[in-house]
């Protein structure tokens, strides 16, 4: 018995096939033909200067509601700790001894418990914690990141987040996937083919640009609004780039404007893929799992990459961890030891339009990339500092930290000091001994 195709189903498949066709031309025409002459039409703009006009105007709804229905949405807090009136040492000694059984002003051991529990509040609400937690927002943004305490407000407050749910999932969400698919599909298969070519000037030329391509191409993946700024001070070839870590795609943001040679560790699967491909038309250097316990390995092959002037400049993360946009934490000093000169850049993101913050301990990397494809889009701005040289006897470690202090001024980023200072544990200790000292003074007198 044959198989009987009604005319419903060819008027379907039809109709599909033309869908199909109208969403790839749109598609071609408008995002990835732009992207691959780096040319942009205003429209992401324009969206972008939209939605903060809805922001602003879904904020006033929300205070004048709160106000309404006297909700507290906009209470301060910090991370469900409530802060106390400030007390001296010895107000708060005084205060342990009195619920214990001593009342005798020398050393007790009750007074440890003071000391024990301000180091158990720094650790808890200290501020290298907090930059491994999503930045809070002044206002909400329309997107499930909104303060906790939110209750329903207005009706047309809540029909314009549904509508942004329809528009980020039904229409953004599989635009950025076709794109994100198509962007890294002509990445394997590009890159792969000018691996065939011999070693010079053409290979080189048709590498950056398939590089350049593929990457602007992922750049509209993610609907992503970049600033550059002082493109003038760009790293030079045979150069090391060191950059503040806030996600996974700092990679692709810098990488639009400028091919870098990576730095990483060998992954399997579709990774695997992409990185074997990307390695045959550029030298990235990949490392095996055994290898990057090697440091001097590791060093051998950075150091002998910088000595080639006609080799791309090097793109590495010194933090070697993702921070929340608002700091930048200890650079370790590995790649400083390498080269003399260092090509610093600041990224700052705007987290209005979405959070960008890779938070590896709470979402995976599918997730994570989820969440990115559903926001409204990344915002972000980029500043390519002026080449820093190392000092006449400077270490590592000080070099660093000047590069390092430098990011974080002019991404407007906190340059967070990982180690306490001894000057603060010697404070302490001061303050106790000036009281048990006065004690025994005071009693003399008497």
């Amino acid at each position: 018995m044959g198989l009987i195709i009604s005319p419903f189903d060819n008027l379907l498949c039809m109709l599909l096939g033309i869908s199909f066709t109208v969403w790839f031309t749109l598609l071609l025409v408008f995002i990835i033909v732009p992207a691959i002459f780096g040319v942009s039409f205003g429209i992401r703009t324009l969206c972008m200067k939209t939605l903060l006009k809805v922001f602003v105007w879904a904020t006033l709804r929300i205070e004048r509601g709160a106000k309404e229905k006297n909700h507290h949405l906009y209470k301060p807090y910090t991370n469900g700790i409530i802060a106390k009136e400030p007390t001296s040492l010895e107000e708060e000694l005084n205060e342990i001894r009195r619920s214990g059984s001593s009342r005798d002003l020398n050393f007790a051991m009750s007074d440890i418990f003071y000391f024990c529990r301000r180091g158990v509040e720094s650790i808890v609400d200290d501020e290298v914690t907090k930059r491994f937690s999503a930045e809070e927002l002044e206002s909400w943004n329309l997107l499930t990141r909104s303060n906790y305490n939110f209750q329903h407000i207005s009706t047309r407050l809540t029909v314009l987040w549904g509508l942004g749910v329809v528009i980020r999932y039904c229409f953004l969400l599989p635009l950025r996937l076709t794109l994100a698919i198509t962007g890294v599909t002509l990445l394997v298969v590009f890159t792969t083919i000018i691996g065939f070519l011999p070693n010079g000037r053409m290979k080189n030329f048709l590498s950056e640009k398939v590089h350049l391509m593929c990457y602007r191409i992922c750049v509209r993946a993610l609907t992503a609004i970049i600033t550059y700024h002082h493109s003038e001070n760009k790293p030079k070839n045979g150069g090391i780039c060191v950059a503040n870590h806030t996600s996974p795609i700092d990679v692709i943001i810098l990488a639009s404007d400028g091919c870098y040679a990576m730095v990483g560790q060998i992954h399997g699967g579709l990774m695997g893929v992409i990185q074997r491909s990307m390695v045959k038309a550029c030298p990235h250097i990949w490392f095996e799992r055994s290898e990057v316990k090697d440091r001097h390995l590791v060093a051998k092959r950075l150091s002998d990459h910088v000595e080639d002037k006609s080799k791309l400049p090097i793109l590495i993360f010194p933090e070697g961890t993702c921070i929340n946009n608002t700091s930048v934490m200890m650079f370790k000093k590995g790649s400083f030891e390498i080269a003399s000169t260092i090509y610093p850049v600041a990224i700052k993101y705007d987290p209005r339009f979405g959070d960008a913050f890779w938070n590896s301990s709470k979402f995976g990397m599918v997730n994570y990339l989820l969440r990115m494809m559903s926001s409204w889009a990344i915002v972000c701005s980029v500043w390519y500092l002026p080449p820093m040289n190392r000092q006449e006897g400077e270490d590592a470690v000080q070099f660093a930290n000047r590069v390092k202090a430098a990011i974080a001024r002019q991404g407007g980023l906190v340059d967070l000091l990982c180690k306490v200072k001894d000057t603060f544990k010697e404070e302490q200790q001061k303050q106790y001994s000036r009281l048990l000292v006065g004690t025994h003074e005071d009693r003399s007198r008497s």
